[in-house]
C-alpha cells in the first residue's frame, strides 16, 4: 500500500494537478480571509472551514477524478488488476494519497490562524480551531472517497470529474427536500465542527460515508477485476 500512496503523491506532484489543486484552494482561501476575517478585524478563524468545505466541494474532483477513470484512459488498468497488489490496497492507496495531498493544503492554509494570533496578540479560539480541523478531516476523507467511487464507474475523467461536482452539490441542496437527506448531506453534518461542537453522530456518519464508498469501490472493481 505505501508503494501505491508514493506512486500517486508523485504523480499529483509531477503533473499540474497537485499544484493547481493546492493553488486554488489557497488563493481563495486568502480571498475569504481577506473578505471575512481581515478586512472585519475578526478572530473567527475556524469560521473560515465553512468557506473552506464549500470550496473543496468544487476541487476535490481534481483530485479524484483520474484515481480509476485515468488507468482505462491509459491503458494501464489492466497492468493494476494483474499486479500483485490487492485491489483493497490499491483504493485505500490511491484514498490516502489524495487525502495527503489534502492535509498538506490545509496545513499550508494555516498561516492564516498565525495571522489571526498574531492580530489577537496570542491564541485565540482553540477549541473551535481544533474542533473545526477535526471536522474538516472527516469532511474531506467523505469527499475522495465519494470521487474515488464515481472515478471507478466510467472511463472519461471530464465525466467523473462533472459528475462528482454535480452530485455533491446535490446532497447540499437535497436537504431542503426532505430532513431524511440531512445524513447524505456531508456538508450539513459539518456544519456544528467550526462551532466547536463535536457530534459524536455527525462523526460516526461522516466516517461510515466515506467507509461505504471505499467498500463500494472496491465492490466494483472487484467485479470488473472478474470480467477481465
Amino acid at each position: 500500500m505505501l508503494a501505491i500512496i508514493k506512486k500517486e503523491v508523485k504523480t499529483y506532484f509531477l503533473s499540474p494537478v497537485g499544484y493547481v489543486f493546492i493553488g486554488t484552494f489557497l488563493l481563495m482561501s486568502s480571498l475569504f480571509f481577506d473578505i471575512y476575517t481581515w478586512q472585519n478585524q475578526s478572530t473567527e478563524y475556524a469560521a473560515l472551514f465553512y468557506s473552506n468545505a464549500e470550496l473543496l466541494t468544487f476541487t476535490i474532483a481534481l483530485l479524484t477524478m483520474g484515481m480509476f477513470a485515468g488507468e482505462r484512459k491509459n491503458g494501464t488498468e489492466t497492468l493494476l488488476f494483474t499486479s500483485s497488489r490487492s485491489i483493497t490496497g490499491i483504493v485505500i492507496g490511491k484514498f490516502l494519497a489524495a487525502f495527503l495531498i489534502v492535509i498538506i493544503t490545509e496545513i499550508l492554509s494555516l498561516l492564516y490562524y498565525v495571522i489571526v494570533c498574531a492580530f489577537a496578540g496570542g491564541l485565540t479560539n482553540v477549541p473551535e480551531t481544533i474542533s473545526a480541523l477535526i471536522g474538516f478531516v472527516l469532511f474531506s476523507t467523505t469527499y475522495i472517497a465519494f470521487g474515488e467511487f464515481i472515478s471507478s464507474l466510467t472511463e472519461n475523467q471530464i465525466i467523473a470529474g462533472i459528475a462528482t461536482i454535480v452530485l455533491l452539490l446535490a446532497t447540499w441542496f437535497l436537504p431542503n427536500l426532505s430532513e431524511a437527506f440531512y445524513m447524505i448531506s456531508p456538508i450539513l453534518l459539518f456544519d456544528k465542527f467550526p462551532q466547536g461542537i463535536i457530534s459524536i453522530s455527525d462523526t460516526i456518519t461522516l466516517g461510515s460515508i466515506t467507509l461505504l464508498f471505499i467498500l463500494l469501490t472496491i465492490t466494483i472493481l472487484q467485479r470488473k477485476k472478474s470480467m477481465k
